[in-house]
């Protein structure tokens, strides 16, 4: 072998070892992708079967005009508007413990309005017999007249069931992009009263839609990549098969704008599902953490 080969193979060589001790390492968001599953093909009643969304890409996402923390704006309020009993004052606690979590950033909750803040203009008897509010006189009229200075979202959460207008039976939640507001109701959420017996479920539900409407705030669209927090709903049925965890695409938007530490986030997540024993949850938190070690 002439030395001139024998200087270009080393050369070759050497260009093999760099570039492979230099190997870009992947993205938390790129790990977790193998957790990620699938959504079914949409059925008759499902969100996504009646309604033709665009799949918001995360090119999509960085192009919006949207709501970031920023230095002395950067705090998550809750404003409960009701008559609260003891096991839904709990409910509401524990959800600002899991929102401070979800979107590591600091969640307080303001003190109670009564429902007399409702006018009879914004208020209608539904077919069942119970009082219904009107959700964008909540946003309008209420939220963000009220909107802290120090607030990077504000959500409303209500034990009167919500309707969005006339033709609308009701409401999960709903939310502006624009504007940094939402409300949420609990109403639907414990089956016509809420027990020690379907606590975890109520409280499950009003984590998955509380993360879902302030997720719209931060200018998340609709998930159709995988089962995701961020998947549109029609019913209980639909909200409990939807997972309370973001899916990588959504996590990854959710991170670019909120530079919080996954490995902070994860076993934080993981102790909030294992202290309530949300044990599918908990199962696919400690999934996400496996990847990471």
């Amino acid at each position: 072998m002439s030395p001139g080969k024998y200087n270009f193979i080393c050369f070759y060589l050497l260009t093999l070892l760099f570039f492979s001790c230099h190997k870009k390492e992947k993205t938390y968001s790129e790990t977790i992708t193998i957790n990620d599953v699938k959504l079914p093909k949409a059925k008759p009643g499902d969100w996504r079967y009646s309604r033709d969304e665009e799949f918001q890409t995360f090119e999509d996402f960085q192009k919006l005009k949207k709501i970031k923390p920023e230095p002395g704006k950067n705090t998550v309020y809750l404003q409960p508007i009701g008559e609260f009993n003891e096991l839904q004052k709990k409910e509401i606690k524990l959800t600002r413990e899991y929102l401070s979590i979800y979107f590591q950033l600091q969640t307080k909750v303001l003190p109670v309005l009564s429902n007399t803040i409702f006018p009879k203009t914004a208020r209608r008897i539904f077919k069942d017999g119970q009082e219904q509010i009107l959700a964008g006189y909540v946003l309008d009229s209420i939220l963000i007249k009220r909107k802290p200075k120090d607030a990077v979202v504000f959500m409303g959460i209500t034990e009167k069931d919500l309707f969005p207008r006339p033709e609308w039976n009701y409401v999960f939640g709903i939310a502006s992009y624009q504007d940094g507001v939402g409300v949420t109701s609990m109403y639907r959420f414990a089956n016509g009263g809420l027990t020690d017996s379907n606590f975890n479920e109520s409280l499950e539900r009003l984590i998955k839609i509380s993360s879902h409407e302030i997720g719209h705030m931060f200018g998340l669209s609709h998930c159709l990549n995988a089962n995701c927090v961020m998947n549109g709903t029609n019913s209980l049925t639909e909200t409990d098969f939807h997972f309370a965890r973001a899916c990588s695409l959504c996590q990854q938007k959710l991170n670019s704008s909120i530079p919080y530490d996954p490995k902070k986030r994860l076993p934080d997540l993981k102790h909030f599902f294992e202290k309530q024993h949300l044990n599918p949850e908990l199962s696919r938190a400690e999934h996400d953490l496996q990847l990471l070690k």
